[in-house]
This record gives C-alpha cells, sequence and structure tokens, in this order.
C-alpha cells in the first residue's frame, strides 16, 4: 500500500457503517486510494488508526507523496465486524 496524500478534513463525517472511516473538522486525513467506478466520489484512508471510506469532497490536501495512482475496482464490498 502507498500513501498516495495527506489531507485536512473539512467538516465532521460519520459514516453509515464500519467501511467508513469518521472524523472531525480538521483532522489529519491520509489516503491510500482513490476508487473508480460506480462510487468515484470515494477515497479511502486513515484517521488515526481507523481506516475506512469517505466521500472526496470531504477533504483538502495538503501535501502529495506519490504521483502514482492505484486505481481500484469499487465492486469488492468490504465485511463489517
Amino acid at each position: 500500500t502507498v500513501l498516495m496524500c495527506r489531507g485536512k478534513a473539512m467538516q465532521d463525517f460519520k459514516g453509515p457503517d464500519c467501511r467508513f472511516v469518521n472524523f472531525k473538522k480538521g483532522e489529519a486525513v491520509y489516503v491510500y486510494y482513490k476508487l473508480i467506478g460506480k462510487s468515484t466520489e470515494l477515497w479511502a484512508g486513515s484517521v488515526g488508526s481507523d481506516f475506512g471510506y469517505f466521500p472526496k469532497d470531504l477533504l483538502e490536501i495538503n501535501h502529495n507523496y506519490s504521483s502514482e495512482e492505484l486505481e481500484l475496482p469499487t465492486d469488492v464490498s468490504l465485511i463489517c465486524y
């Protein structure tokens, strides 16, 4: 997994289920995947030790770590425990 970029949350976000990462406005969010396909509005990343999806529009990018982009199909579903 390659860290793509880091950003700052522009507002609070609470995901609908465990596949999503929650964050508060101003928190640092690290992006690992930019999803393509049906859910192009979603990116995947981490806040602290939590990992999950979040709407890309809620993130203001502060720093790019990699110019290489990894595209993943969005038909892969994660299981909540």
